[in-house]
């Protein structure tokens, strides 16, 4: 799979601690058959509370149909994507940190549906670039993004399961805030809070980043937010009780612990 030119991970990244985190890497990915779900996902957090185990979401999802499916075969086939998405699991750390922020900030629930799903779907990765490198305003090329995603895949797509992982993509960059319009798409910046960017800066530690470097990815790119907006807004998740943030002269001192009760103590970065 062809990486997307952003800057999602280090040169010579380590996968022990992404995948620690719940990342998921490899050639399939959830956008030849969904977008990231998001009316799905709302729902589904809606129906089953933070603690739940991973059985009670197959239990709201397939039994509850709290999804309004019309049939069985949907609701397994809703839960198979939502757990390929988002894991659904209470022990990847990832999933705990987002339905943590999930009901602390309803305003960035677009964002970390985002996020997650740039962790563990590699075709929407290489989307990114797409849809990232526009102008406020800019027209939306579908033929771009086509591009981007056979180059990744090769020949392993044929015509119509290409071009329905470009609607699928376009979807998702349009429930996230990034893109709007129907028949023609256009480019709108989106607006990052505390709780995403602290979320960003925990996807880009998990990724092997370190240091200030955390702050200048592809995960901040994602929601628009450049260095020193980045430290503005994470400074105001510190004072949320979200992370510790210490900044003297050269020091830079990140402790992204406060997100996750059950996080190791490696979760220290300067």
């Amino acid at each position: 799979m062809t990486e997307s030119r952003l800057s999602f991970f280090p040169p010579t990244p380590g996968r022990k601690a992404a995948l620690e985190a719940g990342f998921r890497f490899g050639h399939i990915g959830t956008h030849t058959s969904r977008t990231i779900m998001l009316e799905e996902l709302d729902a589904t957090f809606a129906a089953v509370p933070p603690t739940a185990k991973p059985e009670e979401y197959a239990a709201a999802i397939i039994d509850g149909n709290c999804l309004g499916k019309q049939t069985a075969a949907n609701r397994r086939h809703s839960l198979q994507h939502l757990r390929e998405l988002y894991a659904l699991d209470p022990a990847v750390p990832m999933f705990r940190i987002l339905r943590r922020l999930w009901a602390i900030d309803a305003q960035c629930r677009p964002l970390l549906a985002l996020l997650t799903s740039l962790t563990r779907d590699p075709l929407l990765m290489v989307t990114a670039d797409v849809v990232l490198d526009l102008g406020d305003a800019a027209e939306f090329q579908r033929t771009a993004m086509r591009k981007a995603l056979e180059r990744a895949v090769g020949e392993r797509f044929n015509e119509s399961t290409l071009d329905k992982a470009v609607r699928n993509a376009a979807s998702s960059w349009s429930q996230s805030g990034h893109l709007e319009g129907r028949t023609f798409k256009f480019r709108r910046m989106v607006r990052a809070t505390p709780a995403v960017v602290a979320f960003a800066l925990y996807l880009a530690l998990a990724a092997g980043f370190h240091g200030e470097e955390l702050l200048s990815t592809g995960w901040l790119k994602v929601l628009d937010c450049g260095a020193s907006a980045a430290i503005e807004l994470a400074t105001t998740a510190k004072r949320m009780g979200l992370l510790d943030l210490r900044m003297a002269g050269d020091a830079f001192d990140l402790n992204l612990g406060r997100l996750d009760p059950y996080a190791p103590d490696d979760l220290r970065v300067r």
